[in-house]
């Protein structure tokens, strides 16, 4: 087992534990040990499916025996009324694992759902849709999986694996230039360099430090327009990213901007959770 899937297991446990705790009283007191069902688990809504792995490593970990069959491929489109998978064996087990595997298939549906939406908007444009760091506390793995699902991108997962640079660390340190040259003489040389900017004055900065990706944040499409020409006439080598205040009304005009990169923290922190129910049979 690798690391990853440790911490999927740790993250799946304690949600178990957070719904279970010192046991199921309502399913102890109704169903006999030996009781034996098939449950559905059926999408109610159109949706991007995502989060089917996890959802059936949720049955595992509560009962081992339970079988799971999927009927619907990760990442692809479901129509409302689809079953998307079967669980037959214990009942007590599935009723143990419901509520925590929907929790997941849910949530991560949702915002695989939202993410193709924006993928969608911007179909033939070469831009690619990003998330941020606005993910779920203690699920970032889980909601990051769930935008590659929906066929977006991954911006860095967390604070040591990039060097974004915003207001805050600039005006800490004092400057754009200042900024940069430390982070180039902090981080290893692997690392690209990205810098926030939010006005005109502050792309001119982030140019002439030298960064490797320039964040257009909360711009105007015009003044979008202007910096990416900017930048372009510059140095056409630096990335161009957009960010703050994109919503799938306006996407695809910043998109045609010319960026490349348009990043939405929308997908994680504000995607509505995916309808899905499972439907119990009994044997």
């Amino acid at each position: 087992m690798n690391r990853y899937e440790m911490h999927i297991d740790e993250v799946i446990m304690n949600a178990l534990k957070e719904d279970i705790g010192s046991g199921d009283i309502t399913t102890s007191s109704l169903i006999p040990g030996n009781h034996e069902s098939e449950a559905a688990l059926r999408a109610k809504e159109d949706l991007v499916l995502a989060g089917l792995p996890f959802a059936e490593r949720v049955f595992q970990l509560v009962d081992g025996n339970l079988q799971f069959r999927t009927f619907k491929k990760e990442g692809k489109r479901v129509r409302a009324g689809s079953i998307v998978a079967k669980i037959k064996g214990k009942t007590k087990g599935i009723l143990l694992a419901e509520r925590t595997a929907l929790n997941l298939l849910q949530r991560m549906s949702g915002i695989a759902t939202c993410t193709n939406n924006y993928v969608q908007a911007v179909k033939g444009l070469k831009v690619k849709i990003a998330d941020t760091r606005k993910t779920a506390p203690g699920l970032r793995y889980f909601d990051k999986y769930a935008v590659r699902t929906g066929g977006g991108r991954n911006h860095r997962y967390g604070l040591y694996d990039g060097v974004l640079i915003k207001d805050n660390h600039i005006a800490s340190v004092g400057g754009v230039g200042i900024a940069v040259q430390r982070a180039r003489s902090g981080a290893h040389h692997l690392l690209k360099v990205e810098v926030e900017a939010g006005t005109m004055s502050e792309v001119k900065s982030a140019l002439k430090a030298g960064a490797d990706i320039i964040m257009l944040d909360n711009m105007s499409v015009n003044k979008m327009k202007k910096a990416v020409h900017e930048i372009r006439s510059q140095n056409p080598s630096v990335t161009v990213e957009a960010s703050g205040n994109i919503d799938l009304d306006n996407v695809r005009i910043v998109a045609e901007t010319g960026v490349n990169l348009i990043s939405v923290g929308a997908l994680t922190h504000s995607a509505p959770a995916a309808d899905l129910s499972l439907e119990m049979v009994p044997l």
